[in-house]
């Protein structure tokens, strides 16, 4: 089987083209600029090329037998897909295939505004720390397997990220959904919460009928499911819920809670107290999720406890790259208020009494116009902050909407707006380091990270 993806260093396609690399298919594909996964593909096998020209596709790939695959963020009038539609290829989006992947097994999707890697990402860590095992295909790098695409000999279990983006997740066949969050988001595609409520609405009622659905209590979605499909909530915290957390303990830097589980299928209710091993308390509630799926899927209680404490967690979902005295550098991804809130708040739990520098990328003109005060209300918590440059993604820009409305409404003013190049300029001319600093954001912000911390470790 040849394949051809367009867009193909997003970290969706990518897990995609790992997998048909691991099963032997040849894989080419375009990407706008080269990065560290795009280097990671061609070493596994890909040909990649950068320049969106018709004439650079690989001549075996040029064929009417090559399956072409396109993310969402590609233009529409991008030569090398109007190429292949032209020729008539079968042409599909990423969420397409995954579809097709979840009809010849059994999906686990994983759904919500926020959560929904972290979430993922530890649920194939507690399968394939199991006898159960899975596939997966994540939507970022797993810090234990360093991968986003994890291939089973044996099992039937597939992990996916089920992004609603474009309707994507429309297209999905799960055996068992998660939905950890519904707070709207991409309201250029949705154009009003109530649409984008709806959108998971309608992803209920994909559910099998032999399947569950695993959802956040008190989330502002009316189930669809088919007859027979059964209905779990979870929590964190006092509320009541099928499975939930209370107990929850942070001693010397470690995260303790007691994990609540109804009986199933034979199995009496009882309670599992675990160690989270990435202790922080936003994790705890993703947590809960991915311990109730695995646990519908056959993992023992002893393996959940194992694998939960082993979790090491997600690349840039609050990655603490530099953790030293004088300085701590911490790497998240969070791009929404709903994100952004519980990161900060998770900072100042952390580091209390200690200063901290918010390095803050907005993503998209249309998030930034949708959500500036509520940006600006979660990073006033912060000692300091620096804006930069919204990150456009696949948006053309908006007039008038730039980092400086965030800026604009803050209440406190210790707050600088720098293009992206003007950061390590800013940074070096300190005098001192700040005692934390926080990188969030979901554009290219980490592209400077690695930059920052060679920084931070040149003068500690």
């Amino acid at each position: 089987m040849k394949l051809y993806f367009i867009g193909i260093g997003g970290i969706g396609m990518s897990a995609l083209v790992r997998y048909f690399l691991s099963k032997g298919d040849s894989v080419a594909g375009y990407d706008l600029t080269p990065s560290p996964l795009t280097h990671a593909l061609s070493e596994e096998g890909a040909t990649i090329h950068y320049e969106d020209d018709p004439e650079l596709i690989p001549e075996p790939f040029r064929t009417k037998d090559t399956l072409v695959v396109f993310t969402p963020a590609v233009p529409h009038d991008h030569r090398e897909l109007a190429f292949f539609r032209a020729q008539g290829n079968r042409v599909m989006k990423r969420a397409e295939l995954l579809g097709e992947l979840t009809r010849r097994e059994r999906g686990l999707c994983v759904a919500g505004t926020h959560g929904k890697t972290t979430t993922s990402t530890l649920l194939a860590h507690l399968l394939r720390s199991s006898h159960v095992d899975c596939h997966a295909f994540l939507g970022g790098i797993s810090n234990n397997y360093q991968t986003n695409c994890l291939i089973s000999d044996h099992s039937d279990y597939a992990v996916i990220e089920a992004d609603e983006f474009d309707r994507s997740f429309h297209h999905l066949s799960p055996f068992i959904a998660v939905i950890t969050s519904a707070d709207p988001d991409h309201l250029d595609i949705y154009h009003t919460p109530e649409a984008y409520r709806e959108s998971f609405e309608h992803f209920t009622s994909l559910v099998s009928a032999e399947g569950a659905l695993v959802m956040k209590k008190g989330i502002p979605v009316t189930p669809h499911l088919k007859e027979g499909t059964r209905l779990f909530t979870y929590t964190a915290g006092a509320d009541e819920a099928d499975f939930r957390a209370d107990g929850i303990e942070i001693r010397d830097g470690h995260l303790f809670f007691d994990w609540h589980y109804p009986a199933i299928e034979g199995r009496p209710a009882g309670t599992l107290h675990v160690e989270l091993g990435v202790p922080l308390l936003i994790n705890v509630e993703n947590a809960v999720a991915a311990m109730a799926v695995a646990y519908l899927c056959g993992a023992t209680l002893e393996e959940l406890a194992a694998g939960v404490a082993s979790f090491r967690g997600v690349y840039r979902r609050f990655d603490r790259l530099i953790d030293d005295p004088r300085c701590v550098l911490i790497d998240d991804y969070a791009h929404h208020p709903n994100e952004l809130d519980p990161s900060i708040r998770s900072v100042r739990e952390l580091y209390p009494d200690r200063k901290i520098l918010g390095i803050f990328q907005p993503h998209l003109y249309s998030r930034t116009q949708d959500f500036y005060r509520e940006f600006a209300a979660s990073l006033d918590q912060l000692d300091e902050v620096i804006l930069l440059d919204i990150y456009p993604a696949r948006e053309l820009p908006i007039p008038g909407v730039t980092s400086q409305m965030i800026a604009d409404v803050m209440k406190h003013k210790d707050v600088l707006v720098l293009p992206k190049e003007g950061l390590l300029p800013e940074l070096k001319k300190r005098q001192e380091l700040p005692e934390v600093i926080l990188m969030v954001g979901a554009g290219d912000i980490d592209r400077l990270v690695p930059q920052v911390a060679d920084e931070i470790r040149r003068r500690l």
